[in-house]
């Protein structure tokens, strides 16, 4: 699929309409559809369709609202849709009443002109880094479809990557945009959480959650994250030269898939044959993060709040797999859950001191190539594996950062573009200098 510039270029040009790319998106969905294929809950093809003539006619006007406006793009199924049920892949919250209102996420996209095609699947209520969904079916890598393809912004990462929306919304709250972006190919950006509004969409954890894109290219990422966040940020690439990209071999290369690793060589080795700097540091401290958060973390304690009159009510309606991690929120204490705020806060502290003179830090976005949905069959074989799969990314989460997932060139592998609190900009900056030495 072309990015976001291109398309524009095209829709400017006359070369193609808002209502021709909404058509090969809407084939490209039925064919997928008809090979099995579990990205969509729900595609809303008349709506789309007359928003994307409605485009077509503002643009022969001249009013063209946004860089996306008149292109087609998929929302996960945890935002508010107005007249549609947000039932976060779960069948406890199918029965729903339709939302009253857009999310603000959700509404800031329509305004710009965005055409929404429909909602994707997801892990259920976004509890989980693999993507398998009991309920509804559970999307696949691209490159193998034995294969997860990463959640729990499952169905939109393939949305995306098999030509069925030029981006989607997703949620990442310990890297559920990040994994699939990898496992599919994509770039994924989680911005500083604070950034983008989560009014009007169903919580995991009030302090953890993001929101933003996963798209096609570091600069499709930007344009979206500035319709989403209502900020406008300097995200012209960085020269590659002098750059300070920090490498940590603790703890997140801890039991490194040996793909994997070599991709990750390869990838620093291009940069510094393109003058960036690689700086090998150290963070120990990390290796505290499973004792820390072994209750459970916020995630548990706060998707409990959430969540405990509905399991009382429909419990038997939840993935078991999910409900068994939201009730280990149950047992944590305040005092468990004020320790936790005050260990983030310590980490935080060390990282600002690591990282000061650092542009990005580096990793492996996931630890090992997207795992066969057949090796996860028993619930040992699930949690071990979501947990190896989460663990690169929920750092990011957990230090309160931001973070670009940028494809290898290896299937199903990322490059992670790290920053801390607020460091958006510059993450944008330098992650869009390595993606063409990627390529």
């Amino acid at each position: 699929m072309q990015t976001i510039k291109q398309l524009q270029a095209d829709l400017q040009a006359g070369r193609t309409t808002s209502e021709k790319l909404v058509e090969q998106c809407l084939a490209a969905i039925e064919s997928y559809r008809k090979a099995g294929g579990a990205a969509y809950l729900h595609v809303d093809a008349d709506a789309a369709l007359q928003a994307a003539r409605a485009s077509d006619a503002a643009r022969r006007a001249g009013n063209v609202p946004s860089p996306i406006a008149g292109l087609p793009v998929s929302i996960k199924d945890l935002f508010d849709v107005r007249g549609q049920v947000t039932s976060a892949g779960s069948r406890a919250l199918a029965s729903s009443a339709p939302a009253a209102d857009d999310a603000v996420a959700v509404a800031r996209l329509r305004t710009a002109g965005a055409v929404l095609l429909g909602r994707t699947n997801m892990s259920e209520f976004a509890f989980s880094g693999l993507g398998l969904n009991p309920h509804y079916g559970t999307p696949r890598a691209p490159h193998d479809e034995s294969r997860v393809a990463g959640g729990s912004t499952s169905g939109g990462a393939v949305s995306v990557a098999k030509g069925m929306a030029v981006a989607t919304l997703g949620t990442d709250t310990g890297g559920s945009i990040r994994i699939p972006a990898a496992f599919c190919g994509l770039t994924g950006f989680k911005p500083t959480s604070r950034r983008v509004s989560l009014q009007g969409g169903v919580p995991l954890s009030r302090t953890l959650d993001s929101a933003g894109p996963l798209a096609n290219s570091v600069d499709c990422c930007a344009i979206l994250d500035r319709i989403l966040s209502g900020e406008t940020l300097d995200t012209r690439p960085a020269s590659l030269k002098g750059l300070r990209l920090y490498v940590t071999r603790d703890f997140v290369f801890d039991g490194v898939d040996a793909a994997v690793a070599a991709a990750f060589e390869s990838a620093v080795s291009r940069l510094s044959a393109h003058g960036a700097q690689i700086v090998p540091f150290e963070f120990p401290e990390l290796h505290q993060l499973p004792t820390i958060n072994g209750g459970g973390g916020f995630t548990a304690a706060e998707a409990w709040h959430w969540h405990r009159q509905l399991l009382a009510d429909k419990g038997q309606e939840y993935d078991q797999r999910v409900a068994m991690r939201i009730r280990r929120g149950e047992k944590q204490s305040a005092a468990d859950y004020i320790t936790v705020f005050d260990e983030r806060a310590r980490l935080m502290a060390v990282a600002a001191d690591r990282l000061r003179d650092a542009d990005a830090w580096l990793m492996p976005t996931v630890a090992v190539p997207p795992p066969r949905v057949d090796d996860l069959g028993t619930d040992e074989a699930f949690f071990a594996t979501n947990a190896l799969v989460l663990r690169n990314t929920s750092v990011i989460n957990f230090l309160d950062g931001c973070g670009v997932s940028l494809p290898t060139g290896q299937p199903g592998i990322g490059l992670a573009v790290c920053g801390l609190r607020d460091a958006d900009a510059r993450i944008l900056q330098v992650a869009g200098a390595i993606e063409p030495a990627l390529n």
